[in-house]
């Protein structure tokens, strides 16, 4: 599963003089930030970020952080480049796998998939779920509806054969039922780990609560 990889610092020298400090590669101080960002957001109470935090704990002046984002919210979508891309990377290889007939199979496997991928990124889930987002530009919030309606749209991709073949009168219907119920799954473990203080596993249970609703 995809995931930030914390940065890590150059070993020290072993030489008497002490080391120049390293001129970080071009997109690399971008990246650190981003990951600091996505670190903080791991913490207890920390919807509410602000760029000085961030700052002291890069230990940069904030305009630093200004010469690779020219504001706060560019940096958050940075974090929502990082998720779509994560995600919709993994959800194109699970819907080239197998055929129409293995549709529940998917959507099973993008249910899960996304929830793991918000288990090993907590800070990410701040961000998929709006907490993080409450005082930020109303952009980053439709972006993350946007996310989920694509979501939601595959699995409907996957459901509607499954519809066909149990020769519902209805399948259309049937399938967006289906398909807004694991949307709505989706979101509601990931609001729940979240708001239990990444506690409450977003995969608990999930084989026998898949197995209920496919």
């Amino acid at each position: 599963m995809t995931e930030f990889t914390p940065a890590i610092d150059a070993p020290a020298s072993t030489d008497d003089a002490p080391a120049a400090r390293r001129r970080p590669r071009p997109g690399e101080r971008r990246e650190q930030i981003l990951q600091t960002l996505a670190a903080m957001l791991e913490q207890p109470g920390a919807e509410r970020i602000t760029t000085a935090a961030l700052a002291a704990r890069l230990q940069v002046s904030e305009a630093a952080l200004y010469r690779h984002f020219a504001s706060k919210a560019q940096m958050f979508e940075g974090l929502i480049d990082f998720i779509e891309q994560s995600v919709f990377t993994l959800v194109h290889q699970i819907m080239e796998r197998g055929g129409e007939s293995e549709g529940a199979q998917r959507a099973a496997r993008i249910t899960a998939m996304v929830l793991q991928f918000g288990e090993r990124n907590p800070g990410m889930v701040r961000v998929m779920v709006g907490d993080a987002l409450v005082f930020e530009n109303e952009r980053l919030q439709q972006r993350m509806n946007l996310f989920f309606d694509k979501v939601e749209a595959t699995l409907r991709q996957c459901l509607r054969p499954v519809a066909d073949a149990d020769g519902s009168a209805t399948p259309t219907v049937q399938t967006q039922v289906r398909a807004a119920a694991l949307s709505d799954l989706i979101r509601g473990r990931l609001q729940r780990y979240a708001r239990t203080g990444f506690r409450r596993m977003p995969t608990e249970h999930l084989d026998a609560t898949l197995a209920l609703w496919l």
